[in-house]
C-alpha cells in the first residue's frame, strides 16, 4: 500500500513537471468557438415544437406519397389491424386462439371479483371484458397486452365515487356515475394521445408506481377479508387500522368457519398453482386456469351441500345477456358532471400509466417498437365506447398480459377471442354462477394482487436512489395508512418535488487532469487527477435557469472560496483563473446570463478572471445576443478545458 502511494504521489509530480515545462516549450494551436447563423425565429420555434410533441416523426411514411396511399396510411395509423391483418395467418391464429382461450379462463373469475372492488353488480365486470378487447384489437398497437378491469383501477374507482355517492343506498345513481367517470377517462386518454402529451404520466416515477401499487395491492388484499371470513358488517373505509379494527371487533360472532374453509383452501390451491408456474415456465398455463377451476369446483360444493343456508355468502345472481347502451346514462349536465370528470380523470392517469408500462415492456422483451400516443387513442376510444355499453374503466391487466406472452400470443386477436368467450359466457353460463361463493373471489383476489407487491424492485430502488425510495415509501404508506387518493396524492407530490429539487440544485464538480492525459474529470471521481496551479476548473451539470441561476453562481464562488482557504493554509499561490467547464449546460435563460455577469463582477473583485469551456450551440447563441462575450473577452471562451488551461497557463507568473 505504501509503496503504490509513493508511486502515485510521484507519477503527480511528474505530471506536473512535464505541464509546467510544456506550457513554456508550446505555442498551442488553440480552436474557437463555433458562433451558429442566426436562425429564423419562426423556424426556430417549429423546430422547438416538433421536438417537443414529434420527436418520433409520425409523418414521415406519408411523405413522396401519392394521394390514395395517403389515403390507406392514414387509415392504418388509426386503425392498425388493417396493416398487420394481410399477414395474418393460421400459424399466428393457432397461437392467439391458446392464448385467448387461456386468458378468458383467468379474466372470467377474476371481472366478476373486481366489480366487486369497484362496488358494482358481477356483470359489470364482464361487460368491461367484452367490448374495450374488441375497440382495442382493432384500434391498438401492442400485440401483448391483455385488456380489461384491473384491481387497482377498480378499487381506485370504488374508493372515488362511494366518497360522492353510496352505491347500496342509490345503486343507479352510483351506476351512472361510474360511466360518467368511465367516459371522461376515456376523454383523457384519447386527447392526450391526440395532442401528443403522453410525455406527462412519465412525471409519476417508476418509484412512486411501485409503492402505490403495493399499497394499493395491500389494501385490496385487507378488503378481501369481508368476503374470506364471511364478514356481514364491514367497515367502508380503506386503511389499515379502520380494516384491522372491523375485523378484531368480528371475531367472536361475525366470523364463517365454512366461508374460511373454503377460501383458505382454494387460496392454498392458487398460491400453488403459482408457485408450479413460476418453477417450470412450460406450465404457465396451471395458474392460469386455477381461479376458474376454483370457481368451478366451489360453486359445485356450494350447490351439493347447500353452504349458502349455513352463512355461506354467494354471488346469487348476475344478470343474463350482452352489454345494454348506456349513453343515457352518463352525466352530462348537472351537479355529477364535475365529480364524474374529476374521478375519469385519476383513474385515466393511472390506467393509462398501468397501460403504457405493460406495454413497453412486452414491446422490448420481443423488440419492435410501442407508439405511445396511438396507445393512449385506442385507450380512451376504448373507454369511451365502453361507457356508452355498461361498461367501467378498462386497461391492460399485467397477470392477463403476462399470461398471454407466456401462452405464446401472435397479434391483438388473442383480446377477440378472449372477448368471445365472454360473451359466450354473458350469453349462456353466468346463471351457472348463482352459487359462487364470494370467499372464492376474495381468495382470487389475494392471490392476484399479491404479484403486485414488488418487493425486489424495493429493495434495488433503496440501492440505487434514496430519494426515489423515499417516493416509494411514502405513497406506500400513504394508501395503505390514509387512501388510495391520499397515497396517490403523496406520489405525484414526492415525484414532483424530486424533480424541483434537481432543478433548484443542480450537481457541480471541481475538475483535475488525469494523469499523462490532456483529460478532465471530476476530482471526486478520479482521487488522482491533479489540480493545476494557480486555475480551478469547475463543472456545472445542468441547464442554468432562472430557478437555479443565483445557486449555481453561489456553489461556484464556494467551491472558491474553499479552494483558496486550502491555498493560503499551505502557502500556495492564490486562484487567478476559474474555468466553468458548459459541456453539460444544454441551455441558458436571461437569469442565467444575469448570474454570469453577478459571478464575473465578483470575481473580478478578487482579482480572478472568467473563463468559459465548450458552450453547446443555444448557449453561445444566447451568450452572443446578450453581448456577454465582449464583457469576458473573446479569447475567454474556448472549445475544450485542455485548450483553457494551456492558454491561462501561460499566462500565469512563473512562480506560479
Amino acid at each position: 500500500m505504501g509503496h503504490s502511494s509513493v508511486e502515485a504521489e510521484e507519477t503527480k509530480e511528474t505530471d506536473i513537471r512535464s505541464f509546467s515545462s510544456s506550457r513554456h516549450n508550446q505555442t498551442p494551436y488553440i480552436h474557437k468557438v463555433g458562433v451558429p447563423p442566426k436562425q429564423d425565429i419562426f423556424k426556430e420555434f417549429k423546430t422547438t415544437v416538433k421536438e417537443t410533441f414529434f420527436a418520433d416523426d409520425p409523418l414521415r411514411c406519408f411523405k413522396d406519397q401519392p394521394r390514395s396511399r395517403k389515403f390507406v396510411l392514414g387509415l392504418q395509423a388509426i386503425f392498425p389491424i388493417l396493416e398487420w391483418g394481410r399477414s395474418y395467418n393460421f400459424a399466428k391464429f393457432r397461437g392467439d386462439l391458446i392464448s385467448g382461450l387461456t386468458i378468458a379462463s383467468l379474466c372470467i373469475p377474476q371481472d366478476i371479483g373486481y366489480s366487486n372492488l369497484a362496488n358494482l353488480a358481477p356483470q359489470y365486470g364482464l361487460y368491461s371484458s367484452f367490448v374495450p378487447p374488441l375497440v382495442y384489437a382493432f384500434m391498438g398497437s401492442s400485440r401483448d397486452i391483455a385488456i380489461g378491469p384491473v384491481a387497482v383501477v377498480s378499487l381506485l374507482l370504488g374508493t372515488l365515487l362511494r366518497n360522492e355517492i353510496d352505491p347500496t343506498t342509490n345503486p343507479h345513481e352510483y351506476l351512472r356515475l361510474a360511466f360518467t367517470a368511465t367516459f371522461f377517462a376515456g376523454i383523457t386518454q384519447a386527447t392526450l394521445g391526440i395532442l401528443r402529451l403522453g410525455f406527462l404520466i412519465d412525471f409519476l416515477s417508476h418509484a412512486a408506481v411501485v409503492g402505490f401499487m403495493g399499497g394499493a395491492a395491500i389494501t385490496i388484499a385487507l378488503q378481501q377479508l369481508k368476503g374470506f371470513l364471511g364478514i356481514k358488517k364491514f367497515t367502508k373505509k380503506a386503511d389499515i387500522i379502520s380494516v384491522m379494527k372491523s375485523v378484531w371487533h368480528s371475531a367472536n360472532h361475525g366470523w364463517n368457519w365454512q366461508t374460511i374453509l373454503i377460501g383458505a383452501t382454494f387460496l392454498t390451491f392458487l398460491l400453488f398453482a403459482k408457485y408450479i408456474g413460476k418453477k417450470n415456465k412450460r406450465l404457465f398455463w396451471v395458474p392460469a386456469i386455477a381461479p376458474l377451476v376454483s370457481v368451478i369446483l366451489s360453486t359445485f360444493f356450494v350447490y351439493i351441500t347447500h353452504a349458502e343456508k349455513k352463512g355461506v355468502a354467494i354471488v346469487r345472481h348476475i344478470e343474463k345477456g350482452i352489454n345494454p347502451p348506456s349513453v343515457k346514462e352518463i352525466y352530462f349536465t348537472g351537479d355529477y358532471l364535475l365529480k364524474g370528470l374529476r374521478t375519469g380523470i385519476v383513474a385515466g392517469m393511472i390506467a393509462l400509466t398501468e397501460a403504457v408500462a405493460i406495454g413497453r415492456t412486452f414491446a422490448s422483451m420481443k423488440d419492435y417498437q410501442l407508439d405511445g400516443n396511438k396507445e393512449m387513442v385506442a385507450l380512451g376510444a376504448m373507454n369511451i365506447v365502453g361507457s356508452m355499453t355498461s361498461c367501467y374503466v378498462a386497461t391492460g391487466s399485467f397477470s392477463r398480459s403476462a399470461v398471454n406472452y407466456m401462452a405464446g400470443c401472435q397479434t391483438a386477436v388473442s383480446n377477440i377471442v378472449m372477448s368471445a368467450v365472454v360473451f359466450l359466457t354473458l350469453e349462456f353460463i353466468t346463471p351457472l354462477f348463482k352459487y359462487t361463493p364470494n370467499a372464492i373471489l376474495a381468495a382470487i383476489i389475494i392471490s392476484a394482487v399479491l404479484g403486485l407487491i414488488d418487493y425486489e424492485a424495493a429493495i434495488l430502488i433503496w440501492k440505487i436512489d434514496k430519494f426515489d425510495f423515499v417516493a416509494c415509501m411514502g405513497a406506500f404508506f400513504g394508501v395503505v395508512f390514509a387512501s388510495v387518493e391520499i397515497g396517490l396524492l403523496i406520489a405525484v407530490t414526492i415525484s414532483f418535488a424530486k424533480i424541483l429539487l434537481q432543478v433548484t440544485r443542480p450537481r457541480t464538480a471541481t475538475l483535475g487532469r488525469i494523469p499523462r492525459t490532456n483529460v478532465y474529470r471530476n476530482s471526486q471521481q478520479y482521487p488522482e487527477a491533479t489540480k493545476v496551479p494557480g486555475v480551478l476548473i469547475v463543472r456545472v451539470d445542468s441547464a442554468i435557469y432562472f430557478s437555479n441561476s443565483n445557486y449555481i453562481k453561489e456553489r461556484i464562488l464556494r467551491w472558491l472560496m474553499d479552494e483558496e482557504e486550502q491555498l493560503k493554509a499551505a502557502g500556495l499561490p492564490k486562484i487567478q483563473f476559474l474555468i466553468v467547464e458548459m459541456s453539460p449546460v444544454t441551455d441558458i435563460d436571461t437569469s442565467g446570463i444575469h448570474a454570469l455577469e453577478e459571478l464575473l463582477r465578483s470575481l473580478k473583485k478578487r482579482g480572478v478572471q472568467l473563463v468559459l469551456s465548450n458552450p453547446g450551440r443555444v448557449v453561445i447563441d444566447k451568450l452572443h445576443a446578450s453581448n456577454f462575450p465582449s464583457q469576458i473577452g473573446e479569447d475567454k471562451i474556448f472549445l475544450t478545458v485542455a485548450d483553457a488551461v494551456l492558454t491561462c497557463s501561460l499566462k500565469l507568473p512563473e512562480e506560479v
